[in-house]
C-alpha cells in the first residue's frame, strides 16, 4: 500500500529543504513545495528533490483566468511534479482548462499526468472568516459545493480539511483522491490550523494523502516523527483489516 505522508517543506531555504528531503525520502510518500520555498529557491528545488526519487507536490494554488492557469499547469507538468493545486473557487472553466492542460502536456512528454488538486476551503478558515468574504455558510457546506463543482469540471483530486472527508466520501466517486492538510496530534499546541484531526483519524475517515509540515520538519528528530505518524497509520489499517501487517508491506 502507498505511504500516504507528504511532508510539507515549508522552510525558508533550499539547503534546509534538500537536507530534510534526503533524510526523509525513505520514510515518506513525497514532499510538498509551497509558496515560501518555491519563491526563494525556484524550479531548481523541484528538480533536486525529484532526484531523490521522491514524489513532488507543487502547492502554488493557481488562481487566475483559464488561459493563464492552463499555461502555469503546463509549466508545472514539464517540471515533472506529481501533484499540483488550483483553487476550485476559480470556477468550472478554469478547472477544466487546468486538467486538460495537465493531460495534454503529459501526453506530449510521454509521462503520467500530474494529479490536479482542487483546493476547497483553506484549513485555517472557519465560518466567521467565510462570512467576512461574503459567504454566509459553514465551511463544510462550502467544501461540498466546491468539491462537487471540481469533480464535474474533471478534477481527479481535491484538497480538504480532515473534518470534511467523511461527508465528501458519501457524495463523490470513490476514485477521487482526497488530500488533507491540518494533521495534528491530540496534544499538539494550537496554531493557525483550525479544522484538524490526527493522522490515524484522517486515514480512517477516507483520506488518501496526508500533508504534514510542522509536526515533522520542526520536530527535534524529523525521521522519528515521520515514523511515529506512519506507525499510527499502520495500526489503523490493521484494525480495519482485522489482521497483522508487516511494516515493510505497509510502506511499499
Amino acid at each position: 500500500m502507498q505511504n500516504p505522508i507528504i511532508v510539507a517543506l515549508d522552510v525558508p531555504d533550499a539547503d534546509r529543504a534538500l537536507t530534510l528531503a534526503r533524510q526523509l525520502a525513505p520514510f515518506v510518500g513525497g514532499f510538498k513545495i509551497g509558496s515560501e520555498l518555491f519563491t526563494i529557491a525556484g524550479p531548481e528545488v523541484v528538480k533536486h528533490i525529484r532526484q531523490t526519487g521522491a514524489m513532488v507536490f507543487l502547492d502554488l494554488k493557481f488562481y487566475d483566468i483559464p488561459n493563464t492557469v492552463a499555461k502555469a499547469v503546463a509549466s508545472a507538468t514539464r517540471l515533472d511534479v506529481q501533484m499540483l493545486t488550483i483553487h476550485t473557487s476559480g470556477g468550472s472553466n478554469m478547472m477544466c482548462a487546468a486538467e486538460q492542460s495537465a493531460q495534454e502536456t503529459a501526453r506530449e512528454l510521454g509521462r503520467p499526468a500530474p494529479l490536479v488538486l482542487g483546493v476547497t476551503v483553506l484549513t485555517s478558515m472557519d465560518s466567521q472568516e467565510l462570512s467576512e468574504t461574503g459567504l454566509q455558510t459553514e465551511p463544510a457546506r462550502q467544501v461540498e459545493r466546491l468539491a462537487t463543482l471540481g469533480v464535474r469540471a474533471g478534477l481527479r483530486g481535491l484538497v480538504c480539511s480532515p473534518l470534511e472527508i467523511v461527508a465528501l466520501r458519501k457524495i463523490l466517486p470513490p476514485e477521487v483522491q482526497l488530500v488533507t492538510p491540518g494533521i495534528r496530534s491530540a496534544n499538539a499546541k494550537s496554531d493557525d490550523q483550525k479544522r484538524t484531526l490526527s493522522a490515524r483519524e484522517a486515514i480512517e475517515a477516507g483520506a488518501n494523502w496526508l500533508v504534514i509540515g510542522r509536526p515533522i520538519y520542526a520536530a527535534p528528530h524529523p525521521v522519528r516523527a515521520a515514523q511515529e505518524i506512519l506507525t499510527s497509520r499502520i495500526e489503523s489499517e490493521r484494525s480495519k483489516r482485522g489482521c497483522p501487517a508487516a511494516f515493510e508491506d505497509m510502506i511499499s
